[in-house]
């Protein structure tokens, strides 16, 4: 039988019931990058799933490693790139380094929509309001497969007449292809005026591949979600249509300075990058 746990209420103002029996891929992933959002049931799952790429502490320099590209494509965003709207979609538990913290410190004025459709995400969700007076932060309750609602919500917080910056952070691989994750991202780009940008960042399938496939195998047979790892050119075509900025796609720990490979070195298993939308050509 299955346990719960109610959990602090959301913005809502609702208590949120959680399932704390089945492993979590959000709360694994809160496991991994030290917080404290999980339990035992998450816990467990994050030793036998660590096993395929060598252990837990690989398992937790992989998801720091993409938890530090998020942070500096938002500051990236924020200052070469002169973003002062974000919309990140498929937030999960709240950190240290959320988008509008990094945001905010570089312009204050910053607006953020977050986007997730979990329980215990919308029951931390307070956690991602903590906006400075001069901007805003709010949340969504919103699935990333229903593009158009998610725009509609979005509206009442972001100019869509002005860029946005579109964050897709450890989400697109949740995806599976009967789903359509390109026409998706497709739809959302559509929306946002010339001058937005897309931050992607996915698990790899054709970095340590054998260990990978093992990966996707304890994944899907460990916890709720179903996992799709892409390879680099697949990543590749969410970008379709967008300039990439500088270095490109490349793993995450590379973004934005490429460093030469090191032999034997360990290497995140994330691709990253960032794209401009351009303007149209008369």
């Amino acid at each position: 039988m299955s346990q719960h746990s109610s959990v602090p209420d959301g913005p809502g103002g609702s208590p949120v019931e959680i399932d704390i029996t089945t492993p979590h891929a959000a709360r694994v992933y809160d496991y991994l990058l030290g917080g404290t959002t999980n339990f035992e049931a998450d816990r467990q799952a994050a030793q036998h799933v660590a096993k395929a790429v060598g252990g837990i502490d690989n398992a937790r320099a992989d998801v720091r490693s993409n938890r530090d590209f998020l942070a500096r494509a938002v500051e990236w965003l924020a200052t070469e790139g002169g973003i002062r709207q974000f919309l990140d979609v498929g937030t999960g538990i709240p950190s240290d380094d959320n988008t509008h913290a990094v945001a905010q410190r570089v312009a204050p004025e910053s607006r953020i929509v977050y986007v997730d459709n979990d329980p215990i995400v919308l029951a931390h969700a307070h956690e991602l309001l903590k906006s400075t007076p001069a901007g805003t932060a709010s949340y969504v309750s919103g699935d990333l497969r229903e593009p158009d609602a998610i725009l509609a919500e979005a509206a009442q917080t972001l100019d869509l007449t002005e860029p946005v910056g579109l964050v897709l952070v450890a989400i697109l691989h949740f995806m599976r292809d009967e789903d359509d994750p390109y026409g998706i991202v497709a739809r959302l780009l559509d929306a946002l005026p010339a001058g937005s940008h897309l931050v992607v960042s996915h698990l790899a399938n054709d970095i340590h591949t054998d260990e990978m496939s093992e990966l996707s195998d304890r994944l899907n047979q460990t916890v709720r979600e179903t996992f799709v790892l892409r390879d680099h050119s697949q990543v590749s075509r969410f970008f379709d249509g967008l300039e990439l900025v500088e270095p490109g796609l490349v793993q995450v720990d590379e973004w934005p300075t490429p460093r030469p490979p090191v032999p034997g070195a360990w290497q995140p298993r994330f691709y990253g990058g960032v794209g401009r939308k351009p303007a149209l050509s008369s």
